[in-house]
């Protein structure tokens, strides 16, 4: 038979991230011609992800523009990958997780009549403001996608629930593969500030904060927070990379500025990200992606909203929800910064989330599906 034609879509950093392996093991095998196609709908933090992993696109729809709205990235890349299917017709249209990329190329896909695989599929909170859109992105992606590659059982339980259960697929998750790539011990960064710090006697927090949910007072309690964290605790480096978003970047300054030790830093490239990771205490974060990322390293996390999509992490114990008032995040910081057996319980949980082989489970699932293989994937059984 012919090879099996496989387009990865996507256009986000974290989309990057968790798709850029996936992409490499399609090109590896000969079972498949492997196409990408890239919306940019994050332009420079995307190109680095892609600069590591020595990815190449084969279709860059470049969309980003100044202060974009949800209408407009949505359209402008419903629009795009439109004609980039008209001109490839790959046979399967693979999209990531949750964002505005994810849901018009899936809909793109189902408009053009081609099949779509779902990577990362069955998250929910079930609550479609928050987090936004990403909650409603993912829904809608999963009543239009054919093969849905769950990370966990529980994502697998959320389709079951909403009557999915043919072409689901229990894989792990794709990111726990990328940090075998970009993990090193001997790591230099770019970011000079970060070879200097201390990570053996100081204890270095790393912070992310950016979702939409929590633009006006859940951030500014959040930054509250920080700040105190950083005054009672001297032995505390917070180190916070700072999204390009212009409310983000404010309220971050305003609050942050001027603390000998809170670094606010430009956005890291994935390796340096994964590298910091892996040689901090302790994450503070609103992110998905770091929920996964950080217990595959042995770091507990605080969970800067009010609700996660990744429950299985809060049952395993290496996350916490810490919501968004300055009391409660401040307490559960305070916990983990001066009780050392609470560090360590989340410290060495397991992560449920993956083992680095959930992209050969998906290419395999795939070659199934297409009739290039006879077994059925092996499933992830670490969840």
């Amino acid at each position: 038979m012919s090879a099996i034609r496989v387009m990865t879509v996507f256009g986000t950093r974290p989309e990057a991230i968790k798709m850029a392996p996936l992409a490499l093991e399609l090109s590896r095998r000969p079972e498949f011609e492997a196409l990408c196609c890239v919306t940019a709908q994050h332009r420079e933090m995307l190109d680095s992800v892609l600069e590591i992993f020595r990815l190449k696109p084969d279709f860059d729809l470049n969309i980003m523009e100044p202060r974009q709205t949800l209408s407009s990235i949505t359209s402008k890349c419903l629009l795009g990958i439109e004609g980039v299917l008209q001109t490839a017709r790959p046979d399967l249209v693979l999209v990531h997780g949750d964002t505005s990329t994810t849901f018009a190329g899936a809909l793109a896909s189902f408009y053009q009549k081609i099949p779509v695989g779902h990577v990362e599929a069955g998250l929910r909170t079930y609550d479609k403001w928050s987090p936004f859109p990403e909650e409603m992105n993912r829904k809608m992606v999963g009543a239009i996608a054919d093969l849905h590659f769950c990370p966990t059982r529980a994502n697998r339980d959320n389709l079951a629930r909403e009557n999915i259960t043919s072409g689901v697929f229990l894989t792990g998750n794709t990111v726990i593969d990328a940090l075998q790539t970009t993990v090193v011990k001997d790591f230099t960064f770019a970011e000079d500030i970060l070879n200097h710090l201390d990570y053996v006697n100081q204890k270095v927090v790393l912070v992310t904060c950016h979702r939409r949910e929590n633009y006006g007072r859940p951030m500014e309690q959040i930054m509250t927070a920080l700040r105190r964290i950083a005054d009672a605790f001297p032995q505390v480096e917070l180190v916070y990379p700072v999204h390009l978003s212009p409310v983000v970047q404010e309220v971050a300054h305003k609050y942050l500025d001027g603390h000998p030790r809170i670094h606010l830093i430009a956005p890291l490239s994935v390796d340096e990200m994964h590298n910091l990771m892996a040689r901090c205490y302790l994450v503070m974060t609103d992110s998905g992606g770091l929920q996964e990322e950080a217990p595959a390293l042995g770091k507990p996390v605080l969970v800067l909203r009010r609700e996660t999509e990744r429950p299985e992490a809060v049952r395993a114990g290496t996350v916490r929800l810490a919501g968004v008032e300055n009391e409660a995040i401040f307490s559960l910081a305070r916990e983990l910064l001066t009780d050392r057996d609470a560090y360590a319980a989340m410290a060495h949980a397991v992560n449920p989330y993956g083992d680095g082989h959930a992209c050969r489970r998906i290419a395999d699932a795939i070659a199934w599906h297409f009739g290039a293989r006879s077994e059925p994937p092996e499933e992830f059984s670490g969840s």
